[in-house]
């Protein structure tokens, strides 16, 4: 049986240099090691399309490119955030949109499922949600919980969403009270995409799940190794569980460790079993939503 580094340098071999590529995958299933592989081999920069990733402070914790793999390719969008902005998929495109134009073939990689849909699929260009519908927002849904948003919302969204969802119906009431257009509307005016999926190479790495998990917690315990503690050391004074970079798994689980609510031993368990539930519910969203990407399957069921 071929190893996954075997199939990595294999399938850069086969791709050529004139095409866009978007490389989807869960969390340490491989994603940044085939990108440079393809980089390495057919040049192009490596862009990232993952959602933590971008923020400056947790970079062990979010497993961003090394300093070494920076060196042996052009990287963008890595670690240019503060941990406190927030960032959102209507951001990331924006940033994107001049990389597609510029000289160098990008090479797009990340477990973020929405960025890359949004990108080859198109996002409805809504307005932001002001601080106030969204604390208004939770107030209701704090007071009489989903019942209290989803009544104001019109037919064509509650068909369309989850409506067992809290993210999901807070997000389509928001934009309701924000633009007085049910967020269906918005979708089904979605612009043409920025990056059809026709016009790229598109893979999906698709982990068997016993294969991930044993990965997940080594890479976690490589973490460890590198520095991730050190690094919660250095968040630590900052700590704000509601900052947007404070969703990066591990993170919370060393904070808590450091205020001697757990033990580190109790802190790398959490955070691998964490990861390892991300994990399992991005290889269903990504099986669900990436059929016509080339999928890779690693692991020992395939």
């Amino acid at each position: 049986m071929s190893t996954a580094q075997d199939s990595i340098t294999e399938l850069a071999r086969q791709v050529g240099p004139d095409r866009p590529v978007l490389i989807a995958g869960a969390t340490a299933s491989g994603k940044s090691a085939l990108a440079l592989a393809i980089a390495e081999a057919s040049g192009g920069v490596i862009v990232n399309a993952d959602a933590l990733q971008v923020f400056e402070n947790w970079r062990v914790v979010t497993a961003r490119p090394s300093a070494d793999d920076e060196a042996r390719a052009p990287h963008l969008l890595y670690g240019h955030i503060p941990g406190d902005q927030d960032y959102s998929v209507g951001h990331w495109l924006r940033e994107v949109a001049p990389i597609l134009q510029g000289t160098k073939r990008p090479i797009i990689v990340g477990g973020t499922g929405l960025n890359l849909t949004a990108l080859t699929e198109g996002l409805a260009d809504i307005p932001l949600t002001p601080p106030a519908i969204r604390k208004e927002g939770e107030a209701r849904f704090a007071e009489g919980g989903l019942p209290a948003l989803l009544g104001d919302l019109d037919p064509d969204t509650l068909a369309r969403i989850d409506t067992r969802n809290p993210a999901r119906v807070a997000r389509a009431w928001e934009v309701q009270h924000t633009t007085g257009r049910g967020l269906a509307s918005w979708q089904d005016d979605t612009p043409p995409p920025l990056l059809p999926l026709s016009s790229a190479c598109a893979f999906h790495l698709d982990a068997e799940r016993d294969w991930l998990r044993d990965r997940i917690e080594r890479r976690f315990d490589i973490m460890l190794d590198e520095g991730a503690l050190e690094e919660a050391h250095q968040n630590l004074a900052t700590w704000n569980p509601k900052a947007p970079s404070s969703k990066a798994i591990g993170a919370p689980e060393l904070i808590a460790h450091l205020q001697g609510q757990m033990s580190l031993d109790e802190a790398r368990q959490a955070a691998i079993i964490a990861s390892q539930q991300y994990a399992k519910r991005q290889r269903t969203w990504f099986r669900k939503r990436m059929r016509n990407w080339q999928v890779i399957p690693l692991g020992t069921d395939h």
